[in-house]
């Protein structure tokens, strides 16, 4: 989803809504995880990982939206047949259909959506309708300990990264960087989907290009890979959208960076403002505590005035650390997308241009 194109539509259609309903303080369920947000990010404890079942046809997946919502009701119902056109039967959240200005509706409302689809026994898996903004207000009220007691299959990306980040930290739960459910898949989408969520391979290759027809004269230029350091490396993925992994910098819900494989993509960021995220991460001291860098796709940018080029940013950024740097997976808001197991062991070789998922990320039973 284009986040900024997003937020500028939504801005205006939200434009009838008096400033005093906009300000007034919502009526909150109380914060539900029993871990302490006041106890320092360094000392907090490093839970074990919780693996989901893996997806099965016949299941159900409930549809929420954590974050923005669509503008018509059709296209919320087309996310619910494209969940059932996967072989599941969907369930739609309780405030599925709610708005609130750029918001699917309240917090406390979007929160405890997804609360209950965590401690629904009828419910299977949780996939995310849309993205936008919003999922980093809702994070305070999410069940983490009923998260963890109950795991299943969550799937979103962009805005979802906040939702990501969060439950990886307080539940430990291995979740899914993958398609939204407002969204067509693709045949590399949905191969993707296939043997990551339903057939549940390992070890398996994340995010290579789509096959090529080169031949004279014809070669691929859409999705090329570049190794920006060569060298290997192990480690849990970890990240998402750039902006933000940047905004959750230094709050409680900040991603487990240490030891972890980075994964960032982002979508209508000019180059000036990913060298800008990317210069805080480096000041900030993350690329000493993460093993390895993978970018994947920075897509749909525009340029004004004088400016480098988005290759040249990321190299500037990260071409002189000394950890493994790849660019180029498929991996962000691109047609052909890749699922990446937000919390699970994988094996970076920027030299050989691959990521290879290598431990437990699902269970069969």
């Amino acid at each position: 989803m284009h986040r900024r194109t997003f937020l500028g539509h939504a801005l205006t259609a939200s434009a009838a809504l008096t400033s005093g309903h906009l300000a007034r303080a919502e009526t909150a369920p109380p914060l539900q995880t029993k871990t302490d947000l006041s106890i320092p990010l360094d000392r907090q404890p490093t839970l074990t990982p919780v693996l989901a079942k893996r997806l099965e046809p016949g299941m159900t997946v409930g549809v929420v939206a954590p974050a923005s919502n669509a503008f018509e009701d059709e296209d919320i119902r087309y996310a619910l047949d494209i969940v059932e056109s996967l072989g599941f039967r969907p369930k739609p959240g309780r405030h599925l259909f709610d708005r609130r200005g750029y918001l699917a509706g309240s917090d406390a409302d979007r929160a405890r959506d997804v609360n209950e689809m965590f401690t629904d026994p009828s419910i299977d898996a949780v996939f995310c309708a849309r993205g936008g903004y919003g999922t980093m207000r809702i994070l305070p009220l999410l069940d983490y300990a009923g998260i963890r007691a109950n795991p299943k299959v969550l799937l979103g990306y962009s805005d979802i990264t906040a939702l990501m980040s969060a439950i990886h930290r307080y539940s430990g739960l291995i979740t899914f960087h993958g398609p939204i459910a407002t969204q067509e898949y693709t045949p590399y989408t949905y191969t993707a989907f296939q043997r990551t969520l339903i057939e549940h391979r390992s070890p398996l290759a994340l995010g290579a290009p789509p096959p090529f027809d080169s031949g004279p004269g014809r070669v691929e230029r859409e999705n090329r890979l570049q190794t920006l350091v060569p060298g290997q490396a192990e480690g849990h993925l970890i990240g998402g959208n750039l902006s933000l992994v940047a905004a959750l910098m230094g709050t409680p819900f900040e991603p487990r960076f240490d030891g972890g494989i980075l994964v960032l993509e982002d979508v209508d960021e000019a180059p000036y403002r990913v060298d800008r995220m990317l210069t805080q991460l480096k000041l900030a001291g993350l690329f000493s505590r993460v093993n390895g860098v993978v970018f994947g796709k920075f897509t749909d940018y525009k340029v004004s005035g004088p400016s480098i080029s988005m290759g040249e940013v990321l190299e500037d950024r990260c071409g002189d650390l000394q950890i493994p740097v790849l660019k180029g997976l498929m991996i962000g808001h691109v047609r052909d997308q890749a699922v990446i197991p937000i919390g699970a062991r994988a094996e970076l070789d920027a030299t050989r241009q691959t990521l290879t998922l290598k431990g437990p990320y699902l269970t069969n039973g």
